[in-house]
């Protein structure tokens, strides 16, 4: 059907994505095993990567013609980006206001949190998938365990919160980690979700069977804690959160691939090379950097995009027969 004369990014199932994930680079300072080889892979080229003024004018095109609200910087590792701080000064200066969070490795920020803060970053999301420093060398092929602890630390005490910790458990590897994990955010005051694992790995080389399903996860985290259903409504967050011991901490699961949920959908994706997806899991995307550079103007790349979201599907068809990994790894797409 038509898409309808609307400013925002409206789909044809009726969903309006308000959150946009932008991607700032495809590298990255870990190697971690789920996403990809240890030898790291090959990166995108400086000239292939939007650049300050067209990573800025495509997100000012979002929020000021597209109605996005909130924003989240990725990678890779976002740390890396140059100029990352006056990037984000340049957004939160953007009229509307939209909320800016950042996802991140933490290794670095113990360094930058005040900076980013004072740049106007509401908010972080630190990947970290154990507190053992063995596993976290298993795991990442790093040795930077007390870096990013550090990290997280100091975003907590420069005022970017709720520090919220994203954990991806693997089965024979950390899985038996769980309570851990948990016990150790809820004393530090970090907001601990689990993420099942997704087919993103750039070695293509996921099995459903080796996913720690958010089943799982709860019958581990039951064995030490009451878990309770969440008194809020989740809307379109990605995560189901449960209250723990009665509160105030809680925990909260992403079921990406057992629960998904794609009908709430609200996400817009940018790569850094200037390509929008509609779909984390997509293999259709739409080249804005393109458009940037043949002198396009905004209203035309504003209605790229919004062609681009109506076609979005209903879901991502991770559990139907004819599922297809996406082509680029979750380092190039954007967490």
């Amino acid at each position: 059907m038509p898409r309808p004369d609307r400013p925002e990014l409206v789909d044809s199932f009726g969903r309006i994505a308000t959150d946009l994930r932008v991607s700032l680079t495809d590298r990255c300072n870990l190697r971690c095993t789920y996403c990809m080889p240890a030898e790291g892979l090959d990166w995108q080229p400086d000239d292939e990567v939007l650049n300050h003024v067209e990573l800025l004018r495509l997100v000012r095109i979002a929020v000021e013609l597209l109605g996005v609200t909130d924003i989240r910087l990725t990678g890779g590792e976002p740390m890396l980006r140059p100029g990352l701080e006056d990037l984000v000064a340049e957004i939160v200066g953007l009229n509307p206001r939209p909320r800016l969070s950042m996802t991140t490795n933490g290794i670095g920020l113990a360094k930058r949190a005040p900076k980013l803060v004072a740049a106007g970053l509401d908010r972080i999301n630190v990947s970290l998938d154990t507190v053992d420093p063995e596993t976290f060398k298993t795991i990442t092929r790093r040795d930077r365990l007390p870096h990013v602890l550090a990290g997280m630390a100091a975003a907590r005490d420069a005022g970017l919160t709720p520090v919220k910790v994203n954990a991806v458990l693997m089965r024979g590897l950390n899985d038996h980690e769980a309570v851990p994990l948990l016990r150790f955010c809820l004393a530090e005051g970090y907001h601990l979700r689990f993420i099942e694992q997704m087919p993103l790995d750039a070695q293509h080389g996921w099995n459903r069977a080796d996913m720690i399903t958010a089943d799982e996860i709860l019958g581990l985290l039951k064995t030490e804690f009451e878990l309770s259903p969440y008194p809020s409504a989740r809307g379109g967050a990605p995560a189901e959160r449960w209250l723990v011991d009665g509160g105030p901490g809680d925990v909260g699961i992403i079921a990406s691939v057992t629960r998904p949920f794609c009908a709430d959908c609200e996400r817009t994706r940018l790569t850094a090379d200037g390509s929008v997806r509609s779909c984390l899991f997509s293999n259709d995307e739409t080249d804005l950097r393109a458009l940037l550079r043949s002198g396009a103007e905004d209203e035309v790349i504003a209605d790229a995009w919004r062609r681009t979201m109506w076609d979005k599907l209903a879901g991502h068809e991770i559990n139907e027969a004819g599922f297809a990994q996406p082509i680029r790894p979750m380092s190039a797409i954007g967490g």
